[in-house]
């Protein structure tokens, strides 16, 4: 019989390790923009990913084979969204924006993930959660609009900007479908929507290779991809999972906010950006609403 452990200090550790290593995704994406595509990029990790993963549960898959080949439906879908689309989508928006804006937009996902629950499934919040969902949306907005009003009315948006909040929406619907996952081990959701994402990208991939050409696998791309491949798409995932288990799903989420803390420091220290006005008040304003959502 488990007993649950005396101390949360252990959890609270392990869960800041997804936001740094999703936040690492981000610095890494926008750091090699010059050395490989974006769909080779995210081809590559899902693919590795999903070998890596194999190799450790093959049996498992095996044995959820038909529970996942009958919900086809619900897991094309999320390897669609989640795998091909978010990714893909967050590296070509690494290309036109800053890894300091990246990380900010995603950290708005839980409320887009809430406004869709409510749009589709219904799903009732208070006053004070809408509150906080709509101080978020506001502070991806004065992150967007680098604080000025003048640039939506010139249109002067940035296309990395917009790309970053297309792959929020698609994440957030992985996120919501996954409710909806067949009853198969969690490991096997992984190795399947890895696989099937992966799949979805070979046409891209194979295009943009005709269009662009392909990469120099040179020791800094080999080791962008490893990275990629082991610790945003597997480590992340355990240390989150674990968190959840221990501290539980609210206490869990907050610590979203890490993401832009963290992409902030590791891209002034690797890619040299700054860090401006509009991004420490985007970034109190998403804070706030989080607190706000779960007060």
């Amino acid at each position: 019989m488990q007993t649950r452990p005396t101390s949360t200090l252990p959890a609270f550790l392990l869960v800041a390790v997804a936001p740094l290593c999703w936040a690492g995704n981000i610095v890494v994406a926008k750091g090699v923009t010059s050395m490989i595509p974006p769909v080779a990029l995210a081809f590559w990790r899902w693919t590795a990913a999903f070998l890596i993963l194999l190799i450790f549960a093959g049996p498992t898959v095996k044995k959820d084979w038909k529970t996942a080949l009958a919900g086809w439906k619900v897991m094309v879908p999320l390897a669609l969204f989640g795998i091909t689309g978010f990714n893909t989508l967050l590296y070509m928006a690494m290309h036109t924006t800053t890894a300091i804006n990246g990380a900010l937009i995603q950290t708005t996902m839980p409320a887009v993930i809430i406004l869709i629950s409510m749009v589709f499934f219904g799903e009732r919040v208070s006053w004070l959660q809408a509150a906080g969902v709509a101080l978020c949306v506001l502070g991806a907005t004065v992150v967007v609009l680098k604080g000025s009003w003048k640039a939506l009315i010139d249109m002067a948006l940035v296309r990395g900007d917009l790309l970053m909040i297309l792959a929020v929406v698609l994440y957030a619907l992985y996120s919501v479908l996954l409710l909806k996952r067949p009853k198969i081990h969690p490991l096997s959701v992984l190795v399947y929507t890895f696989g099937l994402g992966a799949f979805g990208l070979l046409p891209l991939y194979l295009w943009e290779i005709s269009v662009v050409g392909g990469f120099a696998l040179t020791p800094g791309v080999a080791g962008s991809i490893a990275y990629v491949a082991l610790f945003p798409s597997i480590v992340a995932y355990f240390c989150w999972n674990r968190g959840v288990a221990v501290i539980g799903a609210n206490r869990t989420g907050l610590f979203i906010n890490l993401i832009p803390v963290f992409a902030a420091i590791l891209a002034i220290i690797f890619l040299g950006e700054t860090l401006k006005l509009f991004h420490l008040v985007g970034m109190a304003l998403i804070v706030a609403g989080f607190v706000l959502f779960n007060r």
